[in-house]
């Protein structure tokens, strides 16, 4: 799950931590990507379960693209990326125009939108009883009770694909692009760089990864409905994973992502009532501020490239001053 949510927290760190982009809706992208994923996967709901009729794929179990290595599974993660990657097409198209503010408070609106969509259109994905029996990845290789284990190298190498695909993108000309905008958009904008269109692609980057968590996330949990991507575990445990890590910085990213979720899954360990997730969410919170008081840049911060004199380049982190 820390593996999974490093995903999130990685697209999160395109949006804000090298674009400057105040995205807190998510949860949306969360939802799509897994019920894309789940859709197109799972087999047809149960008329004696479910009074709706919703259509699902049945491709893991007619074996369609299996060829031995389940292939499918490798479709549905490029599905839900690209799922996503359409509406934050058509959201950023409309939204990036307005101030970070505004911004945040659009994108939390349409994470709503879709949750509700699907909690309501009951003939999309059975409403709030959401999709089930959504298959595993090279079911079947390992005992029930091995799974977990091989489905965290899934994770993990997913994980290390997109986090390379994110250090060359933005170690290269776009990369800094986005940098210079996130610093100042009238500089960058007199510089000739067309500051819409980059917050843009941006903008879709983020949300093809994010894409790609949720469809993790529906084939490890194998259920998935509207009540799972609530805004708290769906939107402020993934920012308070870039805060503590350190926005701006990849590995920070993933790093926030596995600490705040081993402070999360410790506390349920804790005696009594200090199991309770509000006792959780309020640890996360001192966490937070904790980070921000020691380390305001985050546990590793963000790395930047300065030249100091003869000596050539050196790396400084921000919270060195």
């Amino acid at each position: 799950m820390a593996g999974i949510y490093a995903v999130f927290a990685l697209g999160l760190n395109v949006h804000w931590g090298y674009t400057g982009l105040f995205n807190i809706g998510i949860a949306g992208f969360f939802a799509l990507g897994a019920y894309t994923a789940a859709l197109l996967t799972s087999p047809a709901a149960d008329p004696l379960l479910f009074e709706e009729f919703v259509f699902a794929g049945d491709w893991a179990q007619l074996g369609i693209l299996d060829l031995g290595i389940d292939l499918w599974f490798v479709l549905a993660l490029a599905a839900a990326g690209a799922a996503c990657g359409v509406v934050a097409l058509l959201i950023g198209y409309v939204t990036l125009r307005l101030n970070d503010d505004y911004l945040a408070i659009a994108t939390l609106g349409i994470a709503e939108s879709v949750r509700l969509f699907f909690l309501n259109e009951k003939w999309v994905a059975n409403g709030s009883k959401g999709l089930y029996q959504i298959p595993q990845f090279l079911e079947g290789w390992l005992p029930s009770d091995k799974y977990n284990y091989l489905y965290m190298v899934v994770v993990i190498v997913v994980l290390a694909v997109l986090f390379a695909l994110v250090q060359r993108v933005m170690k290269s000309p776009w990369g800094r692009v986005l940098r210079a905008i996130r610093e100042d958009e009238v500089a960058t904008a007199a510089s000739g760089k067309n500051v819409f269109s980059f917050k843009l692609q941006a903008f879709v980057l983020g949300a093809v990864i994010m894409g790609v968590g949720g469809a993790l996330f529906a084939h490890h949990i194998r259920f998935v409905s509207p009540l799972t991507f609530d805004p708290l575990l769906g939107t402020f445990i993934i920012w308070a994973m870039l805060m503590v890590g350190g926005s701006g910085n990849n590995l920070g990213a993933i790093l926030g992502a596995f600490v705040v979720w081993g402070l999360w899954v410790g506390a349920r360990f804790l005696p009594g009532e200090l199991a309770d997730p509000n006792f959780r969410f309020f640890m996360v919170g001192v966490l937070i501020v904790a980070v921000i008081l020691l380390r305001p840049g985050g546990i590793l911060g963000e790395l930047r490239r300065v030249t100091r004199g003869r000596a050539g380049r050196s790396a400084v982190r921000l919270d060195d001053g």
